[in-house]
């Protein structure tokens, strides 16, 4: 052990002394101690900031209240080429801004706290590149809003700018090293004793994992992996993480020493300086609420203390003669010497050097690796005898025999999973070898699982994999996989024929019948595929591309084979780029309302208007719903439109209501999922001061397949009952219509416009359905509303069968609220069918006879 601790600080000093020249550049030009301080309010512009009294010295103010501004050194540059980099200190600030005075003019890079992805250099230092030359530059000033104190920042340096210098490899090689041997530190100590562990263990092990995120975090190389984690945000975390490392430190301390070695006083002071160490680390990340000052050096201070305890406790437990001290001395001696120097460091009392953080570094690698070694010597002790170590030993592997099996199966099917099947593609890229992936999804499985229980959806997807293995038995070395609740995925070596004909052999199994305990189903797959190398290089991509024809295939009506076609990914990329801009399109006012009357059939007179929303993309002009709706419904963004369409609807009701008359909105499932949904369209309207009565909520009959089926009826009830109107849009297209009919609290039907474009026609046409809808909805007391009407003799048909209301290009095209401006207020009348009376007597009140807001 005594070698291995030898080899290991031997180690450690090589890496410090190679490190230590990498972070000391002859090149770096310090411009912190010559900076002079002015305070500025908000706004400050660059003439302001040159303009300004800068004091400089120990007269120069250390934050203002808006903006804190420091003149540097401009002379000093003149030896740096374009693109130099001028590197800060991490510190807490609202906004950060750097002017430059030069030949070509005054520039400014202004960033906020939570805009700094890429600004960041290893070693905890914010980079700002400046494409001037030092030569040409004739001021240069660095300000901050709101920063904490500049007495907590030490350093402003400028060098010459690469894409990666010396020091920077230098802090990328030792965080390497450093991240490395925690790791395996903490790793070692989670295997070497699987029983329970011992109250020591368990600090050394929270204190490795603390002193890595610190160290990733303090150098700024957790931003590899987060790369907003820099800046404020990082400095912030840093000083809860020093104040929870140092206490798990202490309180390691004083559970590895052997009982009694220790007075009780000293330790539960030790144990109390701990706690008063999580406390004061939160405190000093809380600069929001507290002084940054104050927190930071009473911080400071309450490490100084339990370092001071510690060593008292040493000293005492050398005396006392304890074995576990000498290995926490070797440990912790180069790591509290390190951190003593970062102390005189941070209290102004010794200058600023890279090397200390360097050190400091390496030594918390190198004590992780020795005091793993120390509680290793500790299990040591307690372990049980060499045949009882056997026996586990054969008992982990048979276990870890089983688990591996486990593994890369599938429960239920018994075929790969979706290691097994990353694994096996993996393994055929690396050989270069070539294949086909498909994938293939399970249509309304959750139909199934509805309809005939989990037990069924169990079934057929044992089914499904029964069958795939079986059409896979003519392509070579095929591979197939459950690799989601119901996708699989088939890997397939071969030429593009081979492709083909596995596709054909998976088109046969289209329609197979299948038998859920009695009864017959028939069976319906969605297949998407692409080709290695063909389509893509990486599996991820590969797997995309097959998903994207997959999706392809769900796109258009299930049940079916598409194959991946780089359209399909200008498509996704282009609906993509819709969903980024939908949220500075609903910042910018970009969406607005268009309003298409809607009339009653008998008098002409307009009830209402239907509101359909566009969307003025500055790109692509006006856009209509089916050019952008499919993709943001699917997407977080969805919701949100659909919130914002709901609030442009009830202002222009607020504001126009005598023009627009009653106004339609439809609402999707994901408005009417939430318990509270209801409420809050009430809200809004009681906020705006609009009556319930001007509002249609209209909903189609997907809206009532969704999973929360039973919530969405809730929330209409509660609607209804408050006076919103209640529409079922499309009827007669769905499944069910007529149920839904009966289950929701329904005050209106519309006829869908494919209903309504061939009720004229001799032949063909749908005269007998639309009779029958509109027969339907005037016996059971209902609205009905026909949409699509063009022609005269549509509108004469449908009068003559005892529609209500109308509304298509007949009337009116959709119009911004100018159009409408001058209708008068006479010609918004409710609709006085009889269906229409029967629902006012019902309801209390005029029926809202309007169209829905076409939100997504």
């Amino acid at each position: 052990m005594a070698s291995n601790i030898r080899v290991l600080m031997l180690a450690m000093l090589m890496l410090f002394v190679g490190l230590v020249p990498a972070a000391a550049s002859a090149a770096t030009i310090d411009l912190r101690r010559s900076a002079c301080v002015a305070t500025l309010p908000d706004p400050a512009t660059p003439a302001d900031v040159t303009a300004a009294r800068y004091d400089c010295g120990a007269d120069a103010p250390s934050r203002g209240r808006e903006w804190t501004w420091l003149k540097l050194d401009a002379t000093r540059l003149a030896t740096l080429p374009a693109h130099w980099d001028l590197l800060v200190d991490q510190t807490r600030f609202e906004r950060i801004s750097v002017v430059v005075v030069g030949r070509a003019g005054t520039t400014r890079l202004d960033r906020t706290a939570h805009e700094l992805r890429g600004h960041w250099g290893p070693g905890g230092l914010l980079k700002f590149n400046i494409a001037q030359p030092g030569r040409d530059i004739r001021g240069l000033y660095l300000g901050y809003r709101r920063i904490d104190d500049l007495s907590l920042m030490r350093k402003v340096v400028a060098q010459p700018g690469a894409v990666m210098t010396g020091t920077d490899i230098a802090w990328l090689v030792l965080m390497g090293v450093f991240a490395g041997t925690l790791l395996s530190a903490l790793l070692y100590n989670l295997v070497i004793h699987t029983g329970q562990r011992y109250a020591f263990q368990r600090w050394y092990m929270l204190w490795v994992g603390v002193a890595l995120v610190y160290g990733l975090t303090w150098s700024n190389v957790a931003a590899l992996l987060i790369p907003d984690l820099v800046g404020p945000v990082a400095v912030r975390l840093d000083f809860a993480l020093v104040g929870l490392m140092v206490a798990a430190c202490n309180m390691f301390f004083f559970e590895v020493i052997e009982d009694g070695i220790l007075p009780p006083g000293l330790a539960w002071f030790g144990r109390l300086l701990a706690a008063a160490g999580v406390v004061t680390g939160i405190a000093a990340a809380a600069d929001t609420w507290l002084p940054p000052v104050l927190t930071d050096r009473l911080l400071n201070y309450v490490i100084a203390a339990m370092v001071a305890v510690v060593a008292i406790s040493c000293v005492i437990a050398v005396r006392r003669g304890s074995r576990v001290i000498w290995f926490y001395m070797l440990g912790w001696g180069p790591v509290i010497a390190l951190f003593l120097a970062r102390l005189a460091r941070n209290l102004g009392l010794a200058p600023q050097s890279d090397a200390i953080d360097m050190a400091t570094f390496a030594a918390l690698a190198f004590e992780a690796l020795v005091l793993s070694l120390a509680i290793a010597d500790r299990f040591r002790l307690i372990r049980q005898q060499l045949e009882d170590a056997r026996q586990r030993r054969e008992i982990d592997l048979a276990e870890t025999n089983a688990l591996r099996l486990a593994a890369h199966t599938d429960f239920l099917t018994g075929l790969g999973n979706r290691t097994a099947f990353q694994e096996q593609a993996q393994d055929w890229m690396d050989r270069n070898t070539t294949f086909s992936l498909f994938l293939i999804d399970v249509d309304y499985l959750k139909d199934v699982n509805d309809r005939l229980g989990h037990a069924s959806g169990d079934a057929l997807l044992r089914h499904v994999g029964s069958a795939l293995a079986d059409a896979t038995e003519r392509c070579p070395d095929a591979h197939v996989a459950r690799i989601g609740g119901d996708e699989f995925a088939v890997l397939c070596r071969g030429t593009t024929a081979a492709e083909a004909a596995l596709a054909d052999t998976l088109a046969t199994l289209q329609g197979a019948v299948w038998q859920p305990g009695e009864r017959n189903r028939t069976l319906s797959l969605s297949f998407g595929s692409a080709r290695y190398p063909d389509d893509a290089r990486a599996l991820d991509m590969l797997y995309q591309n097959a998903d994207l024809a997959l999706y392809t295939a769900k796109r258009f009506g299930r049940g079916r084979y598409v194959r991946y076609d780089p359209l399909q990914r200008s498509l996704r990329d282009l609906q993509i780029a819709f969903t980024d801009d939908a949220e500075d399109a609903i910042r910018d006012g970009e969406f607005a309302l268009y309003l298409q009357p809607m009339v009653a059939l008998e008098s002409g007179a307009v009830c209402g208007h239907e509101a359909l929303l566009r969307w003025n993309h500055p790109d692509h002009g006006l856009l209509t719903p089916d050019r952008f709706a499919d993709v943001l419904v699917a997407e977080r963004i969805g919701l949100r439109i659909q919130e914002h369409v709901l609030e442009l609807a009830l202002s222009l009701l607020r504001d126009w209501g005598e023009q627009i008359g009653v106004l339609s909105v439809n609402f999707t499932s994901a408005q009417l999922a939430g318990p509270r949904s209801a409420r809050a369209v009430l809200d809004r309207l009681a906020y705006h001061g609009i009556p319930p009565t001007r509002l249609c909520v209209e909903v189609t009959e997907g809206v009532m397949l969704d999973r929360a089926a039973d919530t969405i009826l809730t929330n209409l009830r509660i609607l209804h009952d408050a006076g919103v109107g209640i529409a079922l849009d499309d009827f007669g297209t769905g499944y069910a219509s007529l149920v839904h009919l009966r289950r929701l609290p329904v005050d209106r039907i519309k006829i869908d416009l494919s209903f309504v474009a061939g009720i004229d026609q001799a032949e063909g046409g749908t005269l007998a359905i639309v009779h029958a809808i509109v027969g339907l909805g005037v016996g059971l007391g209902k609205v009905v509303v026909a949409e699509g009407i063009e022609t005269e003799a549509q509108a004469m048909q449908l009068r003559e069968l005892g529609c209500h209301l109308g509304q298509g290009y007949l009337y009116g095209r959709p119009e911004p609220r100018v159009a409408i401006a001058g209708t008068p207020a006479w010609a918004l009348a409710p609709p006085q069918s009889p269906g229409a009376r029967a629902q006012q007597d019902v309801a209390g009140h005029a029926l809202p006879p309007a169209e829905p807001a076409i939100a997504l």
